[in-house]
């Protein structure tokens, strides 16, 4: 039977005495995380204020979090994740901004908001690890049921969006788009009672919720937590919990990959998994090793849903339309982009034409905005249609492919260069764990290439044979090869392993990572950038009237 809301899934499974939840410590069958989600939910109900009924959660990935999605389903309450990666002023202006009337979390999420003002009196705190805490709910336990005001239109959650490319908003999801991620995603991605879904990816973010939570819960398959993502705990909890299935987001694959190669390593349980970020060679790569199918898809917190898999479709593919109203167009004209012509690399060699912005023309009825920003809600829905904010193209066969975000295409002398290819090629590089690239100002005119590259501990850039490595892929064009190079242990990275790419764009070469610049207009020859180098480059941008393009 189809259910329309989160809260008639989660009653659904009220007598399902099968294995719900699992941490390494303890285990709840669904039947037990209905019961508790109930205890909460009343407690909620207790609690509740006048105003938007609210509830922020910090937490790390534990049953406590799993349970408060289940109490918020059931009373009609709005979980607002809070990212814990967040700090000072950011975090305190994100809290307030959502009218939270709760907040769960525990004590050292309390230390975190200490000295802010959230907009949350310390009173309607309810720390998770208190002596108190447990004696609370259980003066609170309840007949599972769903309040009477809860419909599939009910705000079922507020996703903070991860701020790489901008400040971040708070994408508002109700409980029948989430209900209805549940269904379509545990079809999508094969998820069914038997599989054991792992999830590393934290739960205040789309990804977990949508891809996986909301579809264990569909189809009764149990969720495997663990407190947060360890690329050198993975295989192991993996391996613990009989995982069948995971998502992930941004660099996880990467940091999984670069942990040290062992002959045992397909001796898992894993059969497949989605998410977003990995190339084609990491996909190659997680296949051969752990013998896991990695389905890369598209979709973002505040829709999704706009292409369907093609199984059968060349490597690097999103898919193709779900409904014909997804397209992609020239933002400038709204007119549809010719197909892209191809290399033999798969380079689009007429990315004018063929490189556009991917909407929806029937998508504005589906998105269901930002809270309280009128301004971002306008960027999304504008003409009547749903856009993205993301590149595409197409190709003669009609499949779509991702060119990444409208500031991922680099201006380098008066040609286009596309940032993902280039982050893609570097990839490549067994000594480079993740790479982010962007364009940064050139003291004349337009754009240069710069990559930020992390490396493992040990490792010197000087390890990497760069040059010689760039003039061997021969899919990098004459403008890709950055000309400068930022060397790190530890890029910037959000809750979700994205790279903060914003925040190394507006750094560039300026940052105190040690930054290697090519010299010359040769074959690729990288030298240190000291600080005279840097004050003498700064120079050059005032000389040429364009100090306000520095860094």
């Amino acid at each position: 039977m189809r259910h329309d809301t989160i809260a008639d899934l989660l009653l659904a499974r009220g007598a399902d005495e099968r294995l719900g939840l699992r941490t390494r410590a303890e285990s709840w069958t669904w039947a037990e995380v209905v019961r508790e989600s109930a205890a909460r939910a009343s407690l909620a109900g207790k609690l509740r204020a006048e105003g938007p009924f609210h509830i922020g959660v910090l937490l790390d990935n534990v049953p406590e979090y799993v349970f408060w999605l289940g109490a918020a389903a059931l009373s009609g309450a709005t979980v607002v994740g809070i990212n814990p990666t967040r700090g000072g002023t950011y975090l305190e202006q994100e809290v307030r901004h959502t009218d939270c009337q709760l907040i769960i979390t525990d004590k050292a999420g309390r230390a975190r908001l200490d000295g802010l003002d959230v907009g949350v009196r310390p009173e309607r705190f309810l720390l998770v690890d208190d002596p108190g805490y447990a004696e609370l709910l259980a003066r609170r336990a309840a007949e599972p049921a769903r309040a009477s005001d809860v419909t599939a239109d009910t705000r079922m959650l507020l996703l903070f969006t991860s701020g790489t490319t901008g400040a971040s908003k708070a994408a508002i999801c109700s409980q029948g788009r989430l209900a209805g991620l549940g269904h379509s995603n545990a079809a999508k991605y094969e998820v069914g009672p038997d599989d054991v879904c792992y999830c590393p990816m934290p739960l205040f973010h789309g990804n977990a919720l949508m891809a996986l939570w909301a579809p264990a819960l569909t189809a009764g398959a149990t969720l495997a937590l663990t407190p947060k993502f360890s690329a050198s705990g993975f295989l192991p909890d993996v391996r613990h919990f009989g995982a069948t299935f995971f998502t992930y987001v941004g660099k996880a694959v990467a940091y999984v990959l670069a942990q040290p190669e062992r002959d045992d390593d397909a001796e898992n349980p894993l059969t497949h998994a989605f998410g977003t970020e990995a190339s084609p060679e990491d996909r190659a790569t997680f296949l051969r090793r752990f013998g896991c199918r990695l389905i890369e898809g598209y979709g973002s917190s505040e829709g999704a849903g706009m292409l369907r898999q093609a199984p059968d479709a060349p490597l690097g593919v999103l898919g193709v339309p779900a409904r014909d109203s997804v397209r992609i167009v020239h933002p400038a004209t709204r007119e549809s982009c010719p197909p892209a012509a191809l290399d033999e690399h798969g380079r689009v060699r007429n990315p004018e034409e063929a490189i556009g912005e991917i909407i929806d023309t029937e998508g504005a009825a589906r998105f269901e905005g930002y809270y309280k920003n009128d301004a971002a809600n306008a960027e999304r829905v504008h003409h009547g249609w749903y856009w993205t904010g993301d590149l595409g193209y197409v190709d003669e066969a009609g499949y779509f492919y991702f060119a990444g975000r409208s500031g991922d295409w680099i201006r380098v002398d008066g040609e286009n260069t596309s940032a993902l290819l280039v982050e893609r090629i570097l990839r490549r590089h067994p000594a480079v764990v993740a790479a982010g690239v962007f364009g940064v100002s050139d003291p004349r005119s337009g754009d240069q290439v710069m990559a930020a590259v992390e490396i493992p501990h040990g490792t010197r850039f000087e390890d990497l044979g760069l040059p010689e490595f760039l003039e061997a892929q021969e899919d990098l064009g004459t403008k890709g090869a950055p000309r400068f190079v930022r060397v790190s242990h530890a890029l910037p990275t959000t809750g979700s392993n994205k790279l903060r790419k914003k925040e190394m764009r507006l750094a560039g070469w300026r940052t105190d990572d040690p930054v290697y610049r090519w010299v010359g207009r040769g074959e690729p020859d990288y030298v240190p950038m000291t600080e005279d180098d840097k004050a003498a480059l700064r120079d050059e941008f005032l000389a040429n009237g364009r100090g306000r393009f520095l860094p």
